[in-house]
């Protein structure tokens, strides 16, 4: 039987259907879909809302930034499980995106990126007549 080790802060994960990025620190995201929109929450602590990049194309967010090294000169550190240098995430979500009316804010550490989804997208309802 073999098992692997997963690193806090270079976690190798297993290729999920929407992820289709490797980078050298893992930020663990959680994926909703709320009726005509698409609710993303990211963990990213210590990271300021504008050293934060965001890309919608089509069906495609992409979360970029970086953990700054916080190491002080002459310490001997024992243990360092904080993360440090640049992360990304691409996600591809099960429908197109309006990338013009996405939202995002980041609060105690958390990112929330709301997405609608494109009209085409949205779910319709269709009235079956009698005849």
């Amino acid at each position: 039987m073999m098992s692997y080790y997963l690193s806090p802060s270079r976690r190798r994960h297993m290729a999920r259907r929407w992820d289709v990025s490797r980078s050298e620190v893992h930020i663990p995201v959680d994926v909703v879909a709320d009726g005509e929109e698409f609710v993303l929450s990211a963990f990213v602590p210590g990271i300021e809302a504008d050293s934060l990049e965001i890309e919608v194309l089509e069906d495609t967010v992409t979360i970029q930034g970086e953990f700054s090294e916080m190491e002080q000169e002459g310490l001997r550190y024992l243990l360092r499980e904080r993360p440090q240098g640049r992360f990304m995430r691409r996600l591809r979500l099960p429908a197109d995106l309006e990338a013009n009316q996405a939202e995002a804010e980041v609060s105690n550490g958390v990112l929330e990126l709301r997405i609608p989804k494109t009209e085409s997208a949205k779910t319709k309802k269709i009235a079956v007549k009698v005849k």
